[in-house]
């Protein structure tokens, strides 16, 4: 990796920002492609946020990603969104335009699909889906499997309201809100499940749901990808789902971004992958 005073620098905006992988991920990508760049973590509190966005440009970044807990705020302080970005409510790619100007975008769903593809080919579209979470994740995950064809979402969450105020915002065709007292029951028939929470996280507790009546071969995925294997995780793979790790979607975001800021696009390889579960495993 080359970095001089003509370097194309990009960054990750978050609060807190030490625990993320996209500086190890987009710098081995850099060092791969022999790229003039760097891409760095910039750690920008609530309060500071609008205000550190607007110095990317005069500090010569060509763009950055944002993640929690700034991916709505960015939305209201991008000067134009794609439609994506809109639809979902949140940005977490950014693009400086040659006039200053921030575009923004989310590609958390182009990530997910991507990683469920990679992860389990044979996934039935065709089948219902259950997304557990209601949040920004979960947002993504909804509008992503709409788009893919998925014919039904059954959206579960603990806060009805909160899930209920999504599926009205999205206004996915064949969307759904389950009680969660019923979110045993809304695993029937069904050929995805998607934990959007962070239940499951590294220091969290795991998520309270109990799997008996998931089809054998249904997929289990977890957006949570430290630790790589959650609890959800074990629990599935224990009573034969096939499962996908949360580590794909964290890669397949990213190379949209890295593509636009750095005009190459990346490969999701085994050595990259490699890497990134080396510094989770330490």
């Amino acid at each position: 990796m080359t970095v001089s005073g003509a370097a194309r620098i990009a960054g990750v905006l978050g609060w807190p920002v030490r625990h993320s992988r996209s500086p190890l991920m987009h710098n081995y990508w850099l060092r791969r492609h022999r790229i003039d760049g760097a891409y760095v973590p910039l750690a920008v509190a609530p309060d500071d946020f609008a205000a550190a966005l607007r110095c990317l440009g005069r500090l010569g970044f060509v763009g950055a990603n944002v993640t929690v807990p700034h991916k709505r705020a960015a939305l209201a302080a991008v000067d134009e969104a794609d439609d994506g970005a809109r639809r979902i409510g949140a940005v977490n790619t950014i693009m400086v335009r040659e006039s200053g100007a921030l575009h923004g975008s989310n590609t958390d769903g182009h990530g997910f699909i991507a990683s469920l593809a990679a992860g389990a080919p044979a996934w039935r579209r065709a089948a219902p889906a259950v997304v557990v979470g209601a949040g920004g994740a979960a947002r993504a995950v909804v509008a992503a499997l709409a788009d893919a064809g998925v014919p039904e979402t059954r959206l579960v969450n603990r806060s009805p309201g909160r899930a209920g105020r999504l599926a009205s915002e999205l206004g996915a065709e064949g969307l759904a809100v389950v009680d969660w007292g019923e979110r045993g029951r809304a695993l029937e028939g069904a050929g995805l499940l998607v934990n959007a929470t962070a239940a499951g996280l590294e220091g969290a507790g795991p998520l309270d749901l109990d799997l008996a009546h998931l089809p054998l071969e249904a997929v289990v995925t977890d957006l949570v990808y430290d630790p790589l294997v959650t609890p959800l995780l074990a629990a599935a793979r224990a009573r034969g789902n096939p499962t996908v790790d949360g580590l794909g979607m964290l890669i397949h975001q990213a190379i949209p971004g890295f593509a636009a800021w750095f005009g190459v696009e990346p490969k999701a390889t085994a050595a990259l992958r490699r890497l990134l579960e080396r510094d989770l495993a330490r």
